[in-house]
């Protein structure tokens, strides 16, 4: 069995490569997580969720597996921590529709 704090530093161990490409592409940082770790696998469960993450939340399932690393759950300051990228991911999209309408003019 594996203890929690051997998977906690194996997280610590990749956390600044990962904090470089999400800096650079969230759906970077997910797409080696997902290739180097099995934390998508733990924090969701199945494939799908960290799926559809991947093409229309990615800030927002990137924060719930990091906060989902730390204490095998999202609890307390770390729902905190998944809405602000759930606003950073709306606001996003809200960017994106401002910009295509003024082109369009």
């Amino acid at each position: 069995m594996i203890h929690a704090s051997t998977l906690a530093g194996s997280v610590r161990g990749i956390g600044c490569f990962v904090l470089l490409f999400a800096l650079i592409s969230p759906r970077l940082a997910l797409f080696f997580i997902w290739l180097f770790s099995d934390l998508l696998n733990r924090a969701y469960g199945e494939w799908v969720i960290p799926l559809l993450g991947f093409f229309l939340l990615p800030w927002t399932t990137l924060a719930f597996a990091v906060m989902w690393s730390f204490d095998d759950g999202v609890v307390g300051f770390d729902w905190f921590v998944v809405a602000l990228a759930f606003l950073v991911d709306v606001g996003a999209f809200r960017g994106g529709d401002r910009r295509r309408r003024a082109e369009a003019r």
